[in-house]
């Protein structure tokens, strides 16, 4: 069901700057400050780890998005942080420039969003096939779900997405005949038990978030129970901070960092400008200024490319909760930030209590809603060239990569889309024993060439033969030509030919 809230008004800026926020919603966003703290930390924590990187940087990239996108105009409800879409890409960054680049390439995405941001290319986002766009978090869900599945069994994730399907049996025998594997898939079901059937509980329970339920209850049943499990280790946000040092700049240039760069940017971008449409449908409130949301994200990522952090986006797990908390103003999102700076820095040892495979149960659960299975199955009844577009960008990603899956996935869509516009419509009427009158409608284009030969060179030549293309709306050169050199074989033939050419290539040919 779509939740709402009244339409509350924007908060003013000062002279300086300074957002202000109406002093009759503070109670509001405090509220829905707190809930999306308590939803936001575990997920830092888990795509730090699942990115393979010290679970101090999710977490401080969940404060400068908190805090620095919070105080910048954009999206109103939108709460950002490190999103589980951009795992696949930090994993492969780390594991082939080093964690010391990592900070440099934030860096640069950040820059490039903010210069897309400035040159009004936020609003191209939204032009962008819904199909490429679904199959694209599909992929995304479909390699977090099969990583994940490493923590639940005790074992090293694999950096290649082909190693781990290598790894399966391994990881199977392991799961089912190591204590603790055992103990791992025994958490892990527990913890994904609570988080989708928490929906099912009472309204009035339903207000406290699933994510939070499951990591108190099951990290309490592991350490009560004494279960033999790797826990979630956090250490100092100062000693985590990596600033990028000289030698890290000196290969900013190289081709492959600047790849990984626009990568970055490019995807981050997405995820987080589709998010905002999303959650502009979620309330009633003002709406997503999507130039300014790219210019703040990208501020955002610059911060933390700065700090050696991971790179951000809007994330619509964050949000919805926000939106369905009852925020009204951006105040919620920069309070949830530095909730999450306090705790960590009042109370760093609970997270060490927090069971590694809850984590990835966590992020298992946000594979599946990438997924979206639902959709596809919709797609596949309804629309089946986008569902095949979907499909094969889904698994272009899983068998290759982000970058080259989605370009190919767009590759896809842009033929479809060709295709489908270039329709041409024959229709063929005799007139009496001696004459046939062909008249062509649509958009007469090279896609079509062939079909159109086809049945030109069908004609017999011993009829007159009048060709009505008046009414194509479109007939590129390859088909005038074609059309052309028709006309003269039949006239070598003796055969009786009369065309009608569209108007705008009649007079061109005059």
């Amino acid at each position: 069901m779509t939740a709402q809230v009244d339409a509350a008004p924007q908060q003013g800026r000062s002279k300086n700057g300074i957002p202000r926020w109406p002093k009759e919603t503070f109670g509001a966003d405090l509220g829905a400050s707190l809930v999306v703290f308590l939803v936001a930390l575990p997920l830092c924590v888990g795509v730090a780890v699942a990115s393979g990187v010290p679970a101090e940087l999710g977490i401080i990239t969940g404060i400068v998005g908190g805090i620095v996108v919070g105080l910048l105009p954009g999206s109103t409800m939108q709460v950002s942080g490190p999103a589980a879409g951009l795992t696949v890409l930090v994993s492969s960054a780390v594991s082939q420039h080093g964690l010391g680049m990592l900070g440099v390439i934030v860096l640069g995405a950040g820059l490039l969003q903010i210069v897309m941001g400035l040159g009004g290319i936020g609003t191209w986002f939204r032009a962008i096939s819904p199909s490429v766009v679904q199959g694209m978090l599909a992929g995304i869900g479909l390699v977090i779900m099969l990583g994940q599945l490493y923590p639940v069994g005790g074992l090293e994730q694999p950096s290649e997405t082909s190693a781990k399907f290598a790894g399966l049996p391994d990881l199977a025998v392991a799961m089912f005949t190591t204590p603790k594997g055992l103990a791992g898939l025994g958490v892990t079901v527990v913890t994904l038990v609570i988080l989708f059937g928490w929906g099912k509980m009472p309204a009035k329970v339903r207000n406290i978030p699933a994510a939070l339920v499951a990591v108190v209850v099951v990290s309490a049943g592991t350490w009560a129970l004494g279960l033999p499990l790797k826990m979630t280790e956090v250490g100092s946000l100062l000693s985590a901070i990596n600033v990028p040092t000289g030698d890290a700049f000196a290969s900013a240039l190289a081709p492959a960092v600047l790849g990984s760069m626009l990568t970055f940017a490019l995807i981050a971008s997405a995820e987080s400008l589709f998010s905002a449409a999303a959650v502009d449908r979620m309330h009633d409130g003002p709406r997503t200024q999507f130039n300014k949301e790219l210019m703040a994200q990208g501020a955002g990522n610059a911060v933390c490319g700065v700090l050696g952090a991971l790179p951000m986006t809007a994330v619509i797990v964050r949000s919805g909760a926000n939106v369905r908390a009852g925020a009204k103003t951006k105040l919620s999102c920069v309070l949830h930030g530095v909730w999450l700076l306090l705790f960590v820095m009042a109370l760093p040892g609970v997270l060490g209590f927090i069971p590694t495979a809850v984590l990835a149960a966590l992020l298992i659960q946000a594979g599946w809603k990438l997924l979206e299975l639902n959709k596809v199955v919709e797609m596949v009844r309804t629309h089946r060239s986008e569902a095949a577009v979907l499909i094969l960008t889904a698994v272009m990603i899983v068998g290759t990569d982000l970058l080259i899956g989605t370009l190919i996935g767009l590759g896809a869509a842009v033929v479809k889309t060709a295709f489908e516009v270039s329709r041409l419509s024959v229709k063929e009427e005799e007139h009496g024993d001696d004459h046939v009158r062909v008249e062509l409608g649509g958009n007469a284009t090279f896609l079509r060439l062939p079909r159109l030969l086809e049945r030109l060179e069908r004609l017999p030549a011993d009829k007159s033969v009048h060709l009505d293309l008046s009414t194509v709306r479109h007939l590129d050169q390859a088909c005038h030509q074609a059309v052309q050199n028709w006309v003269a074989q039949r006239e070598k033939d003796n055969a009786r030919t009369e065309v009608a050419m569209p108007e705008k290539v009649a007079t061109a040919s005059a």
